[in-house]
């Protein structure tokens, strides 16, 4: 009996002292309190969905709402393969910007469309690094079960 209250003193000792413990060890959580960064901010607000087809700059989107999302991705690419391969990362930023891409560029080229439609997220993206072929995709998810 004693031994049993000296162990739940003990137990009720390290709970208040705010040290984690656990049977697997330390807590993998920083015990800093206020340090985390702040939440980013909402990507592109205002982004407008892309167009069922040809787009501003001659970019075909196809019917993607209606599309199967893995084949709609294989074909994604291979257009960008075929459009971009041999142009300058200058010239596939541009192009896709007036398609209504979003691009960043360095070291390489991001372009993406994010955009939200009834319960899915689509993005589409575009990357391009120095001497690589383009890889472009398709990404959706939606909330919910359909």
């Amino acid at each position: 009996m004693r031994i049993l209250l000296v162990a739940l003193v003990l137990g009720l000792a390290a709970c208040a002292s705010g040290a984690p413990t656990s049977a697997e060890g330390p807590s993998p959580f920083p015990v800093a309190r206020g340090t985390a960064p702040p939440p980013p901010a909402e990507a592109r607000p205002g982004r407008t969905a892309p167009p069922q087809g040809v787009g501003p700059g001659g970019f075909d989107f196809g019917q993607w709402r209606s599309a199967d999302a893995a084949a709609y991705a294989s074909a994604l690419q291979a257009q960008a393969r075929q459009r971009y391969t041999g142009r300058s990362q200058t010239d596939i930023a541009a192009d896709l910007t007036a398609n209504g891409f979003a691009c960043e560029q360095g070291e390489r080229v991001d372009c993406r469309i994010e955009i939200m439609e009834r319960e899915c997220a689509h993005d589409w993206y575009v990357v391009v690094e120095r001497g690589r072929d383009p890889v472009a995709g398709y990404d959706v998810m939606c909330l919910g079960a359909r």
